[in-house]
């Protein structure tokens, strides 16, 4: 019998890929996709994508959808309690691991893991520790399909929000940019790839600058 896994997932590209891992795994299945939505937006939290386009892509992998409506503006203490009640379902019904898709943030880790214990659980990260250059180079050759929905013009150019995540984007990344976006250069929206059973068509909307982020719309296709 296979062990129920609840996974994060924010519907970028790192969700996708860990998915794309946890279901090479006879022993493992996953039963939920947990996402952060901010309630006032009605947008999955810093990616900005549309709550239609994340319950498009749920149907597309198959896997039941849960939300956590988060409030505007949000601290910490609001997220955690938000967190646990989302969380407290799934322990009833005997899941004890919850997977991620991060790559190696350790604060981000531990801290995940700190709450996790809290409630019981424990967390699950496939693809930690891994070469980011290579994972990047993987996704595109696997044939996922992804667009940037957000991008920190700090550290990247602006004009990538909205384009294609593929072999010319990964060129046009600065030299101190991580090509998988973990140090928080740009966030992404998957359409297509193996884990889904069907493409989801999207187009590119408005580009907005918001607190300090710039956000491209990604419409239904």
């Amino acid at each position: 019998m296979s062990e129920p896994i609840l996974m994060c997932w924010s519907g970028g590209k790192d969700s996708a890929r860990c998915l794309h891992v946890l279901r090479d795994d006879p022993a493992l299945e996953v039963v939920g996709l947990l996402t952060t939505l901010t309630t006032e937006h009605d947008r999955v939290s810093m990616h900005g994508v549309r709550r239609g386009l994340l319950e498009a892509q749920a149907r597309a992998v198959g896997v039941p959808l849960s939300t956590v409506e988060l409030p505007t503006p949000c601290d910490n203490a609001d997220y955690e309690r938000a967190m646990e009640r989302a969380l407290a379902p799934f322990v009833a019904d005997g899941v004890r691991r919850v997977a991620f898709g991060d790559l190696f943030l350790e604060d981000v880790r531990r801290y995940r893991e700190e709450r996790l214990a809290r409630a019981g659980l424990r967390g699950l990260f496939p693809l930690w520790g891994r070469d980011t250059r290579e994972l990047a180079r993987e996704f595109v050759e696997l044939g996922f399909v992804a667009h940037l929905t957000c991008v920190d013009p700090r550290q990247v150019d602006r004009a990538l929000c909205g384009r294609p995540y593929d072999a010319a984007l990964l060129a046009d990344l600065p030299a101190g940019a991580d090509p998988c976006g973990e140090n928080g250069e740009f966030h992404s929206f998957v359409s297509d790839g193996p884990v889904f059973s069907e493409r989801i068509a999207v187009r590119t909307g408005e580009v907005v600058e918001r607190d300090g982020f710039v956000f491209c719309d990604l419409l239904p296709g």
